[in-house]
């Protein structure tokens, strides 16, 4: 009589989960409810904050749609001062490391994100503490970001310290899931072995966002926006991404009534430049706080462009996963960063959208200029943005492929307990 094969244990770690908004929390959401439909038993180790309210107390532990959150005690200082936020990061390295001690005694694979940086460390220590099998989901690559964006507090021997510490902590891994293929390249620089980084996109829900019409949108319609050309921002503009040329392009355009910037979401660069905007009296520069997801189809149609931009000192350090909600709803995209970047030259392949140079706010306006003018080719690249996203960045093609990975890592586990034990084909998990 055939045995069933074990029920596949994963626990994930990251500060923030549902019902917090944040780009890694829906990614994160997204993927382990995903898993648990399909039969894998999923956990999650995160924080009691949200990303935009720091006091808020979410209960310690829950099960959300089949997933098992277990939420540790954090400082609450939030993101305004880098001191409070390097006390919220060490509460939160230490509460997580001991509910990691604590509940892979039931899991088989740890997957750790980047929020906040450097948790492969965590994950690495947990995982020869217990016996498990740890995978990095890397979102960005730190210090190497706060170091190039001249914000790192650290002395540079201690960053470069740092940075050995997370590569051997990379390479001890079963995987590394990158987001592009600079991103790869570069930890290959740094002496991670290349069978030991997979590069897995991120995504958007297909079942969440549809290609809508700009008339269909509720919110564009509410704003009185019907007969304007929206120049669409919607997610997170931080210090990583450049505001200074999306202003530019405000300035020259202020006296054109028929364009309109609907900046929608938050970060330090968003409120530095709803300021500078309220300073200059720049009217057609809207403001809106992050949409309930629910919402996300009519918000993301209400833009008949979409931007994205990304410093382009940190090309192979971050990928903004802004695009794949822009191309599951159809709309042209204009980059804002390197031209021969990783997004701009899939813009350019596409031919989804344009590219621009940070600090070229003048090719700007006539990029979005050009857009305005012909709304037939803005069809066309919608067209093509929402193929491409169906070709590449659906969720359950993310979900298919995180199944291969971790399947994988159970093949990987069930060899190690074989090799140790001599019988059976996973381990007990009764570690002491």
């Amino acid at each position: 009589m055939a045995v069933a094969s074990p029920r596949l244990r994963v626990l994930f770690v990251n500060r923030y989960y549902a019902p917090d908004m944040s780009g890694t929390s829906q990614m994160l959401t997204d993927l382990a409810e995903g898993l648990a439909r399909s039969g894998i038993e999923v956990s999650v180790v995160c924080g009691r904050q949200l990303y935009e309210n720091p006091e808020a107390a979410l209960p310690p532990h829950e099960v959300i749609r089949g997933v098992r959150v277990w939420r540790v005690r954090t400082a609450r200082f939030g993101r305004g001062k880098l001191s409070g936020r390097v006390l919220d990061y060490a509460t939160f390295y230490f509460s997580a490391t001991q509910a990691l001690l604590q509940h892979t005694r039931h899991c088989d694979v740890i997957v750790t994100k980047t929020d906040p940086p450097l948790l492969s460390l965590i994950g690495s220590f947990v995982a020869r503490r217990r016996g498990v099998v740890c995978i990095n989901w890397l979102q960005d690559i730190y210090p190497e970001i706060a170091s190039r964006l001249s914000l790192s507090p650290l002395p540079r021997a201690l960053e470069s310290r740092l940075a050995a510490w997370r590569d051997r902590s990379l390479t001890a891994a079963a995987t590394n899931v990158v987001l592009g293929a600079r991103m790869r390249d570069y930890l290959v620089s740094r002496g991670v072995p290349p069978e030991r980084i997979s590069v897995g996109e991120n995504w958007a829900d297909e079942g969440t966002i549809s290609r809508l019409p700009v008339a269909a949108s509720v919110l564009r319609q509410r704003l009185e926006l019907a007969d304007r050309f929206v120049v669409a921002y919607s997610g997170n503009l931080g210090r990583a991404h450049d505001m200074e040329t999306l202003l530019a392009a405000a300035q020259a355009l202020r006296d054109d009534p028929g364009t309109v910037f609907l900046l929608t979401g938050s970060g330090a660069n968003m409120r530095a430049l709803e300021t500078v905007a309220r300073q200059q009296q720049l009217a057609q520069m809207l403001f809106l706080p992050y949409q309930p997801r629910v919402q996300l189809t009519d918000s993301l149609a209400a833009g008949d462009v979409h931007l994205v931009t990304l410093r382009p000192q940190l090309e192979g350090l971050i990928v903004p996963s802004k695009l794949y909600g822009i191309l599951a709803a159809g709309r042209p995209v204009v980059f804002i960063g390197d031209p021969a970047g990783e997004l701009a030259q899939l813009i350019g392949e596409r031919r989804i959208g344009f590219s621009v140079a940070c600090g070229d706010g003048a090719e700007l306006c006539r990029a979005l200029r050009s857009l305005r003018d012909d709304p037939a080719e803005r069809e066309r690249m919608g067209a093509r943005a929402r193929a491409l996203f169906e070709e590449r960045y659906t969720l359950a093609g993310a979900l298919a492929r995180w199944r291969s990975l971790l399947a994988h890592a159970a093949e990987r586990l069930q060899s190690q307990s074989t090799i140790a034990s001599g019988a059976g084909p996973f381990r007990s998990n009764s570690h002491s």
